[in-house]
């Protein structure tokens, strides 16, 4: 039950905001998930996995673009509840800050991680991307570690924005959680 001090979250997201959103997060998980699969495990299927590994993080980079314009052309986005404290508030600005970082930067890593290494970039149905830069076997390495360190880093944002959107929805039950899911 919600105590009368609770002010709930304005509103909801637009149903584009809201598909977008999802859509991202299943497929950010499923990339994430087969990332660490070829990366701790040898499998028969590497080829496969990896092929639609790098086609995932292409749609994921296509998507975070797509869902910064989103965010940035709509104006009627929920706000946060009144009684939310201050820092939490900047905390909440600063995560959706550094999740956005963090989809940016992983799959233009992942990117030029291949590129450097002199990797064909295949996506799924044979579709080629060019290089985004040059062969450079140190930087290969040096990238492949911070490709990894960013997959973590994503990893553990989302967990924490899971843990985050929960406890908004189960404990303070403030409205924060029902802005991001669909009604009809």
């Amino acid at each position: 039950m919600s105590s009368p001090t609770h002010i709930p979250a304005s509103g909801s997201f637009p149903k584009r905001s809201i598909l977008l959103h999802w859509v991202m997060a299943a497929l950010i998980i499923a990339t994430l998930i087969i990332g660490l699969s070829i990366a701790h495990h040898s499998t028969i299927h590497y080829a496969g996995l990896f092929t639609l590994h790098r086609t995932l993080g292409f749609i994921i980079l296509a998507l975070v673009l797509l869902r910064l314009a989103n965010s940035v052309t709509t104006k009627h986005n929920p706000s946060l509840p009144a009684t939310m404290p201050i820092w939490a508030k900047y905390a909440a600005h600063i995560s959706h800050g550094l999740l956005y970082g963090f989809m940016l930067a992983l799959p233009l890593v992942g990117w030029a991680m291949l590129s450097a290494g002199g990797y064909p970039i295949t996506l799924w149905g044979g579709c080629h991307i060019p290089p985004l830069i040059g062969y450079n076997a140190t930087l290969w390495a040096q990238l492949r570690s911070l490709h990894s360190c960013l997959a973590y880093g994503l990893a553990f944002l989302i967990m924490g924005h899971m843990a985050a959107a929960l406890f908004h929805g189960f404990i303070r039950r403030d409205g924060v959680l029902k802005t991001m899911l669909y009604r009809r």
